[in-house]
């Protein structure tokens, strides 16, 4: 590679007024010298792999060999395989034949004996060979492989490596002091040097059996000389004309890759490659046809093709690609104008086919030494540049790039299903890298049918294939390149993204906006499954990238379909699409979690409970029901995954996570006020006219849940009985506390609920007012029964007084509607404490609770001693009293007062004949 440098540092040097050939040319050597080295470190890597593979066939013939019972012979035993060292290991004595009659199988053991005998010492050979215990610290050290520089200077044979320096040198020096002192004509002196070219081409050539290595350092020279000979009578001197110096350049090129192939030489080839390819910018003079240019260039691709089905040279396969895509694309830059795409479409079909022909009988040379055999530089750089020059030279073709891509999958759909058929086992990671392609461009067809931007879409394909294959290869570079191709894919897409196109233009889910996140979430989604799948190989940096391209990936799919639901539907519709939307795509995450075990899609099955909080949020606002527009429908789905998907949890794996607990409670509650909503609308629908219809279903629905679970949730089945703390504590105390504060409103109300008339205790409010609480004692002391694990309720005592106070307030409200609908009272605070009606009946009423608790308390001789129930009562009629004195004392001229003060009297009258003491204490029963 050497002269390779050489050649490629001249040329740049010469730019200008020549007098940077020698230093560009000694530039070129030093740099060439470095990559030769590393092909040559490559070369001797597979010559050490070819050695090995040779041991491993014959060890393999021979068990073969002794497994079939034949006789086998000591030549045939031992393999003319050569170790690094071999340690004399004693023959090993062969038994002879006992002299006496030997069956079959006794004569056969004997034959086999000398065999067994011999492939012992070869197996003792060949582990005494093998260095089994590991280097020690005391042992010495390898010495470091010198580096290209000293190998090129100092290396091999180094007086002609420098002989052709100088030469060079000298040659250039020759051709600079010729042009200056204009001695021997200038034809002359060219021809003379270029005769120097051919006579070291002939001489290493002669030489390339007795010293092979110094007759391709001469070769090598010899081609650069004439090279940089043609470069000077045309660019120097003028002497050669434009399209001789170019068919010059072409048969050097030619010439060189022919004695490349005979010789096999991988520099010489490359050589003759890059210079066939610089021909034409050599000797170019600004103008010329693009068919002759092309043409050219497929001559070129052909030799390099006719190459590939001899040799395994990725090096030069890269250098046919590398130059005639980027001489394609600054042509296309400059020259192309679509009037030519007639001429210019069946070259960049040819290249594509040859190119492609390339990489598989690469692969066809490679895959049986065990090493890389996907060139994925060519498998998949090939398509992005040809689709990238198809889709430019046809953006004003409509549907172009949607037919190109269509064609595209077919083809590699196609090939791919050959190379199966034909080469199944050997060429499974070409046949693989084939089919993703297909079905990436199969993919990229429908979006590019409805819209021209295809470069986040390629882009997003390519990073998920360019990953999939480097994961397949090892290759981190490539994965990290196609992971961060994801990001540059999405923010491409943002950056081009149609937001003001009409609705009517474009068609649902079939358009490019929505199509496009899918395809990029599509490609994060699977980078991440299939680095799941493949630990063993992604490090763990990078499965945290994978992760974060999960969160991505996801992000684009629900954003994607919210958006695209919006865009389609509209007003209550839009939520019916999103539940639907969210259920479907929840339940498809849970579904490939299973199937692939893919632990990252059951956080995004999980994300459904969070989806639908944020639904709910959103028809609250903006809905005037749940089931608004037949969007039962989406809950009943939405509602099903969400259990579905917890089911798939109840598994021993998830056994004793608390967020399930806290999953189904929250469930629970989303239910609950779905339910109550719908059933207060639909009340309120039907039954018009008063706040206090909706407002029964608000309180009713999550009573009747809570008690119907507490009450019958063993019989219910799954999911009540399977996970009781989820629904009867952490599901229910929230709602119970609700419930608490659904009463107080509720008894803030007048209680009207038209067209029904108002009657006290029996009417709706109130009905549901005690149902509600009825429901919440049963709750609470079935809850309390049951002792679940984990729940903390309030003590018996506790609840009592918490029982009495509601019992205290909702009657009090009762009294409160009641004169306000019979009396005429305005349900106002201010109006009613100031009314001596309502005081009145104030001090009546509480003189009569107080009556009745204090003769309960006395006189209930089954409930054992209740002083604390006939204290309370006592302080009650002692409130009265002190009302009396305190406020109505004032104003004794009213008819209220003066009943009130009676009735008191002879209630205080009535509780000292009955329960004039308080019952005794502990628990003692009272007669």
């Amino acid at each position: 590679m050497w002269f390779v440098g050489l050649l490629v540092g001249a040329v740049i040097g010469s730019i200008g007024d020549g007098s940077g050939v020698v230093i560009g040319g000694i530039a070129g050597i030093i740099l060439g010298a470095i990559i030769g080295s590393k092909l040559k470190r490559d070369g001797a890597a597979d010559t050490r792999i070819a050695t090995l593979e040779d041991a491993v066939r014959q060890l393999n013939e021979r068990v073969k060999t002794l497994e079939s019972g034949a006789p086998v012979t000591v030549a045939q035993a031992v393999p003319a395989v050569t170790l690094s060292v071999t340690p004399a290991v004693p023959e090993v004595p062969v038994p002879q034949p006992v002299a006496e009659p030997l069956s079959t199988a006794t004569s056969a053991a004997q034959t086999v004996a000398p065999a067994a005998a011999t492939d012992w010492t070869a197996d003792a050979r060949a582990e005494s060979s093998v260095p089994l215990d590991p280097v020690t610290p005391d042992q010495p050290r390898e010495p470091r492989e010198p580096s290209a520089i000293w190998n090129f200077f100092f290396g091999g044979n180094t007086l002609v490596r420098v002989g052709i320096m100088v030469l060079f040198v000298g040659v250039a020096f020759l051709l600079k002091y010729a042009t200056d002192r204009g001695f021997v004509p200038i034809a002359l002196r060219l021809a003379g040097v270029a005769a120097g070219g051919i006579a070291l081409l002939v001489l290493g050539w002669r030489l390339r059996f007795k010293r092979a290595g110094y007759a391709l350092m001469l070769q090598g020279g010899g081609i650069g000389v004439l090279y940089l000979t043609v470069f000077a009578g045309l660019r120097l001197y003028g002497l050669i004309p434009a399209p001789l110096a170019f068919a010059l350049l072409a048969a050097i090129a030619f010439f060189s890759a022919l004695l490349a192939i005979v010789q096999d030489s991988k520099a010489l080839a490359v050589t003759g490659a890059t210079g066939g390819f610089l021909a034409p910018i050599l000797a170019s003079t600004g103008g010329g046809s693009h068919v002759a240019l092309f043409s050219f260039y497929a001559v070129l691709n052909g030799g390099i093709l006719f190459i590939a089905w001899h040799k395994a040279w990725r090096e030069l396969n890269l250098v046919g690609f590398g130059f005639t895509a980027l001489i394609g694309l600054a042509w296309a830059g400059r020259g192309y104008r679509p009037e030519l795409f007639a001429s210019v479409e069946p070259f960049l079909i040819l290249f594509f086919l040859m190119n492609v022909a390339i990489a598989v009988l690469f692969a066809l040379r490679q895959a049986p030494k065990l090493t890389h055999y996907v060139d994925g530089t060519i498998v998949f750089g090939l398509p992005l540049v040809a689709f990238g020059m198809q889709a430019g030279m046809l953006k004003h073709t409509e549907f172009g790039a949607a037919f190109s891509a269509l064609a595209l999958a077919a083809f590699y759909l196609i090939l791919a299903r050959v190379l199966y058929a034909k080469q199944r086992e050997s060429l499974r990671l070409l046949v693989d890298s084939f089919l993703a392609l297909g079905v990436g461009f199969a993919t990229l067809a429908v979006p590019l049918a409805l819209d021209a931007r295809w470069t986040s879409a390629v882009w997003a394909v390519e990073g998920a294939a360019i990953v999939w294959v480097g994961v397949r290869q090892n290759r981190r570079l490539a994965r990290a390149f196609g992971m961060l191709l994801q990001l540059a894919a999405g923010l491409a897409f943002l950056s081009s993204v149609n937001r003001h196109a009409a609705p009517e233009t474009i068609l649902p889910l079939l358009n490019a906006n929505y199509l496009g996140c899918v395809m990029i979430s599509v490609a994060a989604l699977f980078i991440n499954c299939y680095a799941e799948r493949r630990r063993d190989v992604v490090g763990e940096n990078e499965y945290v990238f994978t992760r974060a391209l999960f969160v991505w990936g996801a992000l684009w799919w629900f954003v994607g379909g919210e958006l695209e639901v919006e865009r389609v539907l509209f007003g209550a519709a839009q939520w019916h699409g999103t539940l639907i939307f969210f259920a479907l795509s929840c339940g498809t995450f849970a579904a490939l979690w299973q199937r692939l075990q893919w632990r990252m899609a059951r956080y995004a099955a999980l994300a459904l409970l969070p989806l639908m909080a944020l639904a709910l949020a959103g028809m609250i606002l903006h809905t005037g029901h749940p089931f608004a527009n037949h969007s039962y429908v989406g809950w009943l789905l939405v509602f099903a995954a969400h259990f579905w998907i917890l089911r798939k949890h109840d598994t021993e794996a998830f056994e004793g996570a608390r967020w399930r607990e806290w999953w189904h409670a929250t469930g629970f509650w989303i239910l609950a006020i779905v339910a109550s909503w719908e059933l207060g609308w639909q009340i309120n629908h039907y039954v018009k006219g008063s706040i206090v219809w909706p407002l029964i279903a608000w309180g009713l629905v999550p009573a009747a849940l809570i008690v119907t679970f507490a009450a019958k949730g063993e019989r219910l089945g799954w999911p009540v009985n399977a996970h009781q703390r989820a629904y009867l504590y952490l599901g229910s105390v929230p709602l119970a506390a609700y419930l608490l504060g659904w009463m107080v409103v509720g008894n803030l109300t007048r209680g009207g609920a038209a067209p029904l008339p108002y009657v006290p205790l029996v009417n709706p409010l109130e009905l549901a007012l005690f149902g509600t609480l009825l429901a919440l004692v049963m709750w609470y002391l079935l809850v309390r029964r049951m002792a679940l694990p984990g729940t903390c309720l309030p003590s018996p005592k506790s609840a009592l007084v918490l029982l009495g106070s509601l019992v205290f307030v909702l009657l009090n409200s009762v009294l409160l509607r009641t004169l306000h609908h019979y009396a005429n009272v305005p349900y106002q605070f201010g109006t009613m404490m100031a009314s001596t009606l309502v005081q009145a009946s104030f001090s009546l009423f509480w003189s009569l609770l107080a009556l009745g608790t204090m003769f309960f308390a006395t006189r209930s001789a089954r409930w054992g001693s209740l002083r604390a129930l006939w204290f309370t009562g006592a302080a009650l009629l002692a409130v009265v009293i002190v009302k009396l004195v305190l406020v109505d004392l004032s104003n004794t001229g009213t008819v209220e007062r003066i009943v009130s003060f009676i009735g008191v009297g002879l209630f205080c009258v009535v509780i000292g004949y009955f329960a004039p003491v308080p019952p005794k204490g502990g628990t003692e029963k009272i007669s």
